[in-house]
């Protein structure tokens, strides 16, 4: 891999006046030679000097460059990489550098939905959203052909590698999904992303889902078995707290001895309890003028 290497820079106003000089210098050579024609005297010398400076300082122009915050030069001379600027500013640099703009600030690549087939073989539809900067300005100009098209593949091929990878919901105990398991998913997509694009010189500073469904075609099914698991979960928790409150009724009874039950009272006033306190419609109280056992 390319690596990057900082050169120093020439202060660009500096170099502005060496310039003008240059220029100045130039015109007083022409002058001279105007003056000394005018006179019967030619000196050749200070034409091809003025020339010479002219050319000098037209060449020497081409060397300026400023560089706005966040912002690199990639500067490569005869094909050879000579090194990268990153300070901000107004800078002079060799005229036969070639200068390759590049930025440093922080982009987002959103992502388009996907469908792809979670751990279960489920089809899904996922998106996700990318944070992510040039750091290696080397790499990102000679590794990859282009790294703004690499980060693009390269977030698209993890995104489906990483739902391959996880169930969208309903895993094994303690088993991360795509739905409980949002900051792990995150963090796991945010390294295999990282390890992707370092090659392109890129850092990943987040990376999120951006959106999770099942693909249409089975989504009505799944949020029937959804409901359902609902009302089974409902259900248990109604009967937990049924049963808990029949032993209460059961125990303050005996406790106070407000009557005695046998076995046959105590599991008809059981299964009376239990049908009132679990019934999904309200209970039609029923006298019984005769006894259990007439």
């Amino acid at each position: 891999m390319t690596t990057e290497r900082k050169i120093g820079v020439i202060n660009g106003w500096l170099m502005l006046l060496v310039n003008l000089g240059l220029f100045v210098l130039a015109g007083w050579l022409i002058y001279s030679f105007v003056s000394n024609a005018s006179n019967g005297q030619l000196q050749w010398w200070q034409l091809i000097g003025h020339v010479l400076l002219l050319l000098a300082g037209g060449i020497c122009g081409m060397g300026f460059y400023t560089l706005e915050p966040n912002e690199g030069r990639v500067l490569v001379l005869f094909g050879a990489y000579r090194g990268s600027a990153k300070t901000s500013g107004f800078h002079w640099t060799n005229p036969l550098n070639s200068k390759h703009r590049i930025s440093l600030r922080t982009r987002n690549f959103n992502g388009e939905t996907l469908k792809v087939n979670d751990k279960r073989g489920n089809p899904i539809e996922i998106a996700a959203v990318v944070v992510w900067r040039v750091d290696d300005t080397a790499q990102a100009s000679f590794d990859v052909d282009d790294y703004k098209d690499y980060v693009s593949v390269q977030s698209e091929s993890a995104l489906r590698h990483l739902a391959n990878s996880y169930a969208y919901d309903h895993g094994e105990e303690h088993e991360i999904t795509l739905r409980s398991g949002v900051e792990e998913v995150s963090v796991a997509l945010q390294a295999e992303l990282q390890d992707r694009l370092e090659k392109a010189g890129v850092v990943v500073e987040e990376a999120r889902l951006t959106h999770l469904a099942y693909a249409p075609e089975i989504a009505s099914a799944m949020l029937k078995r959804q409901q359902a698991e609902a009302i089974i979960a409902a259900r248990r928790m109604i009967v937990h707290g049924a049963v808990s409150m029949v032993e209460m009724a059961l125990q303050e009874l005996q406790e106070k001895d407000v009557v005695e039950l046998d076995n046959e009272r105590r599991a008809s006033m059981v299964s009376n309890l239990l049908v009132v306190l679990c019934g999904e419609s309200e209970a039609q109280p029923v006298i019984n003028t005769g006894t259990l056992y007439g």
